[in-house]
């Protein structure tokens, strides 16, 4: 499966941004989905992840309460609902593909990133910034 994440761009602090994930030639609706982020100079974090049928969706302390993910199987598509952005959450935003051993859950140990997060496409920069 090859993913692709859009929605990124300038906003200011305390503003909002939603990203999508789409795939070309699967369903998205047939995996667990998580969303991971790279600012420069730092290792990729995971951000968000949701669990095949949008069950208990997982968040990494930095964001929770502040983001949102959800799925929209007709749209074959996954968003991202950033609220109250910060400058700290500037970043390359990726979506992936979870394939390890806790599917169809995501694994208890997120945002951990683990070889079983992959399939990312090109990602999209979220810049936060007055």
């Amino acid at each position: 499966v090859q993913l692709q994440a859009s929605g990124g761009g300038l906003v200011q602090p305390g503003g909002s941004l939603r990203l999508s994930c789409a795939a070309s030639e699967s369903t998205l609706d047939s995996y667990v989905i998580a969303w991971l982020r790279q600012a420069p100079g730092k290792e990729r974090e995971g951000v968000s992840c949701v669990a095949l049928g949008d069950n208990m969706p997982y968040y990494a302390d930095s964001v929770s309460g502040r983001f949102t993910i959800s799925r929209d199987n007709a749209k074959n598509t996954v968003y991202l609902q950033m609220n109250q952005l910060k400058p700290e959450d500037t970043a390359v935003y990726y979506c992936a593909t979870y394939t390890g051993n806790w599917v169809p859950e995501c694994p208890p140990y997120f945002p951990r990133l683990t070889a079983e997060f992959g399939s990312w496409g090109q990602g999209t920069l979220v810049t936060v910034s007055s």
